[in-house]
């Protein structure tokens, strides 16, 4: 074969495939989409520079001198408004639920101390996510080293006319030393489980299609939500194997070992994992062809870890992002993760999340139900 030939085939086939994926609306979108998608994620969204951080507030002082230094860290602009708690107990618990990133203890004695030159604040914090606590930990020190008093005071107030600096007393929750390990090695099985369970069903139905027993396997006797079910089952046991597996080696490997009930663990995982299953089916029934499919969980894949909070905490996320995280399952699951892991829960603890992977799991198997159709065309 001569060389003009060989290249005259070549740019016909090319031409050929051109028009095949110009006319391919899935693969079209997803080339123009996913683009825009991550520009604005990581131009627009995602910062290491905490914002609308959540913290709690136990003012036992209640003095307008204590209210002074809630309001300047406040004013920092980083600091959603604090919700006042009315014990330390309370305080934890939000710590403990995720609820609060930060809490700030002003003891009953502050007004008092300030005017002697020696006051001090307590600041606990979750230091699940070491980076982002280390950050919010230095915003709320520099505001309490800067603090000055003398705003709210009267000149009828000479004593305090020169009030002595306030310490800070830090203490970090569950990850004390904040090694980034914890953090990631926390939440990495939802990773895997996530990519495994995608790709596992993405190409089910496609792959049917293309084999040529689609309408053979609809003309079973058996309903579409049966097959739909039945092709999600076998997929557990992997699941739960690479789960143990990832678990047994973060513990045997680099020391970061379950502290909460395995029981809850093991419950709630079935959800996200039914629901990530759920979501491949979904792609599976929406493609017409193997290359949708793939470009499709690709589409799903990359916002469920940028926008979960597997990278870096959901509250911190602006509101509406925040909000379209939700929608997605490894969210719930890495809450769940980090509480069992990191901070011990029990199966209490983690019932919303179980809850909300519950519901994702059921809209998601009813929107496939209603799309699969008896017929090719």
């Amino acid at each position: 074969m001569s060389l003009p030939r060989f290249w005259s085939n070549v740019r016909a086939v090319a031409y050929r495939e051109a028009q095949i994926l110009r006319h391919d609306r899935a693969i079209v979108f997803s080339l123009l989409f996913q683009p825009v998608l991550l520009l604005a994620i990581f131009g627009g969204v995602l910062s290491n520079k905490p914002s609308n951080v959540p913290w709690a507030v136990l003012d036992r002082s209640a003095t307008t001198v204590s209210r002074k230094l809630v309001a300047d860290v406040r004013s920092m602009g980083y600091f959603l408004a604090p919700v006042a708690v009315t014990s330390t107990a309370e305080g934890r618990n939000r710590l403990h639920e995720g609820e609060s990133l930060a809490l700030l203890v002003i003891p009953d004695t502050f007004a008092r101390d300030v005017e002697r030159g020696g006051a001090e604040v307590q600041l606990l914090l979750d230091g699940s996510d070491p980076l982002s606590s280390a950050r919010v930990a230095g915003y709320i020190a520099l505001a309490v080293a800067s603090f000055d008093p003398r705003a709210t005071l009267t000149r009828a107030d000479p004593a305090l006319r020169t009030p002595g600096p306030v310490a800070i007393r830090q203490r970090f929750q569950f990850n004390p030393t904040l090694r980034d390990r914890d953090f990631f090695l926390a939440a990495i099985a939802g990773m895997l489980l996530t990519n495994v369970c995608f790709s596992a069903t993405s190409l089910g139905f496609v792959g049917e299609r293309e084999a040529g027993t689609y309408e053979q396997m609809l003309s079973l006797p058996v309903t579409s939500l049966e097959i739909v079910i039945g092709k999600l089952l076998p997929h557990l046991a992997i699941a739960y194997a690479l789960l143990a597996g990832t678990l047994l080696a973060a513990g045997i490997v680099f020391g970061v070992w379950v502290r909460g009930s395995l029981f809850a663990l093991a419950l709630v995982t079935l959800p996200f994992v039914l629901a990530s299953l759920a979501v491949g089916v979904l792609v599976s029934v929406l493609a017409r062809n193997s290359a949708q499919a793939i470009f499709i969980t690709v589409f799903f894949t990359l916002p469920s870890f940028i926008m979960s909070g597997i990278m870096m905490p959901y509250q911190l996320m602006p509101h509406g992002v925040r909000e379209v995280g939700g929608l997605l399952p490894l969210r719930w699951y890495q809450i769940a993760l980090r509480r069992i892991v990191e901070r011990g829960a029990g199966l209490a603890d983690v019932a919303v999340p179980a809850v909300v992977l519950v519901t994702i799991f059921v809209v998601l198997i009813l929107v496939v139900r209603f799309r699969m159709k008896p017929r090719l065309g």
